[in-house]
């Protein structure tokens, strides 16, 4: 394979570890599932509707509880996005969401892209414990906690 058709790795092995360990890691307090997708660029016009599409596509949908999480991320074109299905948005509201954004931002103005997600994830986390608690008798997990390359 030629070098420049290769595509450029956005992580280390141990910033990807530590990633989907925060997903694990909350994910064993809730109910809920957190899923994180990254591409270089967004092809559609708004973050917000790049996120949804990518939501469906994952069929992050089909959650017993409609509490499903994504955070989705352009790195190129320096867009972020959180889309919650039905469930989780209707239990925090728009409020939660745009703090968690501007939280994220705020790592990753300091070029720590890897921390802000990791700090995003236990932050969407700790709302999902709150809101859709772990019942041991009948979650199981729903979604894979990989990172999603586009």
């Amino acid at each position: 394979m030629f070098p420049f058709f290769k595509k450029k790795e956005y992580f280390s092995a141990s910033q990807k570890e530590r990633i989907v360990a925060a997903i694990q890691e909350m994910e064993k307090q809730t109910s809920g599932e957190i899923r994180v997708y990254v591409e270089a660029r967004n092809p559609k016009v708004n973050a917000i509707d790049r996120a949804a599409e990518v939501f469906f596509k994952l069929k992050m949908q089909e959650t017993v509880q409609r509490n499903g999480v994504l955070l989705y991320i352009a790195t190129r074109h320096r867009e972020l996005a959180l889309f919650g299905d039905e469930g989780i948005y209707k239990a925090t509201g728009a409020e939660f969401w745009n703090n968690a954004v501007q939280h994220m931002i705020s790592h990753i103005k300091g070029s720590d892209i890897c921390e802000g997600m990791v700090q995003c994830i236990r932050q969407v986390g700790e709302t999902l414990k709150e809101k859709f608690p772990y019942d041991p008798s009948t979650d199981k997990n729903e979604l894979p906690d990989d990172i999603v390359f586009g």
